[in-house]
């Protein structure tokens, strides 16, 4: 923020995208911008370098280096390749098929981070898994997000971000329930045995707690930015900071819907990254995984946009999010079948927790 008046405004900021559905330069600009619209950055640049990020990490691990971080894609590794093709292909589709109806803003982003992706983690690789994943994601949760946002919640005062996560786990359910009565889709996937284990758990182990060293919380803090797009790398993380960052200094503007809090929405993601990490750190031991993310992408930037960046705002988004919203999430996924990838519970959380935390602050002097 102190840098930022001594540089021009290079890149179009948020009202550029008014232009219509068929303006192409328009079009692509929005689509990436989908891409990062999980953490509510809406930056392109953030989104470019975040795949480079785990496109990086991929390549890393394929080679054998050391500083490939955490698995890509749930820890699997080897399906972060067939994740991205399902993810940017329900992508498009959500766009083409209701990008018309665009006023300003609508959930196009939400296939990307739902229903293809988790498909992929369930089914396994291959095209006929991929490309059923993302018509899943365009034809079933874009447009049941349309209506929890427009009609359903939007009248209410209660954030999109409700609607959104609501509809990835709601139509996720039935995604994963008519999975199951696809002839084409194979049986659920098993990695590899040189493979971890491709679902996260949220029970603990029956082993010993593992030990992590000083560097774990810093790149777990990173790697949580991308839980939501089934990436799950620091690399990943790093290039999704840096580039809404730069797309900030180029044109305050820009990300975060044009309201120039990306500061405030970083700080208190960042934040709640970090106390998510230290207070549930125990449960990431014992498992090997803990949804700390969950509130990332949820409660803590939408109380942030909510009240407009205020200190308050930021610390209680942070920290309330960061109590809340992995437990409840973790305890919901205990309950889901084998054959239904946690995304569902991770998403119920969300929309529960942003749901009650910003309509109680609201209570509260000072909010």
């Amino acid at each position: 923020m102190a840098i930022r008046p001594a540089l021009p405004a290079i890149v179009p900021d948020y009202t550029s995208w008014d232009l219509g559905y068929t303006d192409l330069t328009w079009y692509v600009y929005w689509i990436i911008g989908d891409t990062t619209e999980a953490t509510l950055a809406k930056s392109a640049f953030g989104g470019l370098l975040m795949i480079a990020g785990a496109w990086l990490a991929h390549t890393a691990r394929l080679r054998g280096k050391r500083w490939q971080g955490f698995a890509l894609a749930c820890g699997t590794g080897v399906l972060w390749p067939w994740v991205l093709v399902a993810a940017g292909l329900g992508l498009l589709l959500s766009n083409l098929l209701w990008g018309w109806t665009i006023d300003g803003w609508q959930p196009t982003f939400a296939p990307m981070v739902s229903v293809p992706p988790a498909v992929v983690i369930v089914y396994g690789p291959g095209w006929l898994v991929a490309v059923t994943g993302a018509l899943l994601g365009a034809t079933v949760i874009t447009p049941l997000a349309m209506v929890l946002v427009n009609l359903v919640f939007s009248p209410f005062g209660l954030s999109p971000v409700v609607g959104s996560t609501l509809a990835m786990s709601v139509g996720g359910l039935g995604a994963f329930w008519l999975c199951r009565r696809l002839p084409w889709l194979p049986p659920p996937w098993t990695p590899p045995p040189s493979e971890p284990s491709s679902e996260p758990s949220s029970e603990p182990s029956s082993t010993a707690p593992v030990r992590h060293g000083a560097s774990w919380v810093p790149r777990r803090i990173l790697a949580d930015f991308t839980e939501a797009h089934f990436f799950g790398n620091e690399w990943a993380g790093a290039g999704l900071l840096l580039g809404c960052v730069l797309h900030y200094l180029l044109n305050p503007a820009a990300p975060a819907y044009g309201s120039g809090l990306l500061p405030h929405l970083l700080a208190a993601q960042v934040l709640t990254a970090a106390c998510g990490v230290l207070m549930w750190g125990g449960r990431w031991a014992a498992s090997g995984w803990y949804p700390t993310f969950v509130p990332i992408v949820s409660v803590t930037p939408a109380t942030v946009l909510a009240f407009g960046g205020t200190v308050p705002s930021i610390v209680a988004g942070a920290v309330l999010g960061a109590a809340i919203a992995p437990p409840l999430a973790a305890a919901l996924a205990r309950h889901l079948p084998d054959d239904v990838h946690p995304m569902v519970a991770y998403t119920a959380s969300m929309a529960v927790c942003t749901a009650t935390i910003i309509p109680l602050l609201d209570l509260l002097p000072g909010f």
